[in-house]
């Protein structure tokens, strides 16, 4: 089997799947005009929770099985797998914003050991971070205060009575401690700086190399929408990012980095077009300078 000269990696909320509010409208399809009803590929407590455009699903199938994608994603294991996602099944992906990458499926023990070796070097412990974050915080603007996966805590918010000086204050203390702070939506996050996504997708680009899956020269492309997707990002030979999300209300741009024309649902569509875009410019054996490749 030839190795595969192009690598994909994918962050997933509100780059791949959508929500209702993200979406812009109903999920019946009436905002996508003429084009397929967006598909829901989670359910949660019985109802629908996430979806897909039908677009995104049949070219999301065509790229995996083409080149090695791996998903991407700052969700817990258990958050991760609910999500029917085609194009699997995936030999790897990444999850807890790269703290746990899944092999066939399981967490990779030899990884985690790393990070968790990694986080006590460089930063202080979880159990005094999540205890100093609950000294910090009043129900009447959290809703809930969890831990993911054992490996950093998140906070889900109300933004109309979060105090203003918060985030800001939070993030000081969490800076020299070895950790960092980020929002997205209603949810914040705390995450030890050896935990994150570029680190991961570092390590599975390793191993694709050496089981002869990925061509050494192999390019890197990645899209995401959050602050804690910027890594990766900027770790791609190129990358995309829709038109909303954290990085658009920062203005965040890079010269390798495209920003789609369209914005909600309709994004995923354009991102992935320019994934495959990608992958048929390497295919034919394309060079890979950036002014003989899609934009």
């Amino acid at each position: 089997m030839r190795a595969s000269p192009v690598l994909i990696a994918t962050d997933l909320d509100r780059t791949m799947i959508y929500s209702k509010n993200a979406i812009g409208g109903d999920p019946s399809g009436a905002d996508l005009g003429s084009g397929p009803a967006p598909v829901c590929v989670e359910y949660y407590d019985g109802g629908p929770l996430s979806h897909m455009s039908g677009d995104t699903i049949a070219l999301l199938r065509d790229l995996s099985a083409a080149v090695p994608v791996i998903p991407t994603t700052t969700r817990t294991i258990a958050q991760f797998q609910r999500i029917d996602l085609p194009g699997g099944p995936w030999k790897y992906a990444i999850t807890s914003n790269g703290g746990t990458i899944l092999v066939d499926g399981k967490p990779d023990l030899s990884w985690r050991a790393e990070i968790d070796r990694s986080t006590r070097d460089a930063a202080v412990e979880l159990a005094h971070v999540h205890s100093e974050l609950q000294a910090r915080i009043d129900v009447s603007w959290v809703s809930s205060i969890r831990v993911a996966d054992e490996l950093f805590p998140y906070l889900v918010v109300d933004l109309s009575t979060i105090p203003t000086d918060f985030e800001a204050g939070w993030n000081d203390w969490c800076t020299s401690r070895g950790w960092n702070v980020s929002r997205q939506g209603r949810k914040i996050y705390t995450m030890p700086d050896a935990v994150s996504k570029s680190r991961a997708l570092a390590e599975v680009r390793r191993r694709l190399i050496e089981s002869g899956d990925l061509a050494a020269d192999g390019m890197v492309l990645s899209a995401g929408d959050g602050a804690l997707d910027a890594d990766m990002l900027e770790y791609a030979d190129f990358a995309i990012r829709p038109r909303h999300g954290e990085l658009e209300e920062l203005n965040w741009r890079r010269p390798t980095v495209t920003v789609t024309e369209t914005s909600g649902i309709a994004a995923s569509v354009e991102i992935v077009r320019w994934f495959s875009a990608h992958v048929a410019a390497m295919t034919v054996g394309a060079p890979q300078e950036s002014q003989q490749l899609p934009q």
